[in-house]
């Protein structure tokens, strides 16, 4: 997987109204696009696309820790909206793209640092002006749940110019 290095990696709005949100997706996930810096900052990669479907793994490490040396739940929620989101990008027609507009998150149980997590997102509904996801985070290693989560996400227009 490759990583933007800076603003000009990332794709404009003119190549992005001429991408499927599934194509998008899977350039990503094969390489053919840059992943978002995000990802590599918070340790988690993008591992399966399909459409409505988008799972990311990750090992949390000591460096996503709050004060008392727990994963930080900024952790699980940035991992839960990337899944959630990007399912729903899966499913916008060309010429669209997607915004968070709210999400929530149940943390179930603390991950140990150093425990490899999937984190999957399903659409359940993308319309024309929204789309709605929930997800989970389970370990790979025991199918454990540590945390759910769903989303509305506002469907965009862009323009083509």
């Amino acid at each position: 997987m490759t990583f933007a290095n800076g603003p000009e990696e990332l794709l404009g709005p003119a190549d992005m109204a001429n991408i499927s949100g599934l194509d998008f997706m899977q350039g990503i996930l094969d390489g053919r696009l840059p992943a978002p810096p995000i990802a590599r900052t918070m340790g988690y990669h993008l591992h399966a696309v399909a459409e409505g479907r988008v799972a990311f793994r990750g090992t949390p490490t000591f460096d996503v820790c709050n004060p008392l040396g727990a994963v930080h739940g900024g952790w699980y929620g940035t991992l839960l909206d990337s899944a959630m989101a990007c399912a729903v990008q899966t499913m916008v027609p060309q010429g669209a793209a997607y915004t968070t507009l709210e999400y929530k998150i149940n943390i179930i149980r603390s991950i140990p640092t150093g425990t490899e997590v999937e984190c999957v997102g399903i659409a359940d509904h993308v319309g024309r002006s929204t789309g709605v996801a929930h997800g989970e985070i389970r370990g790979v290693a025991d199918g454990r749940l540590y945390a759910t989560g769903s989303t509305t996400c506002i469907v965009l227009n862009i323009p083509r110019g």
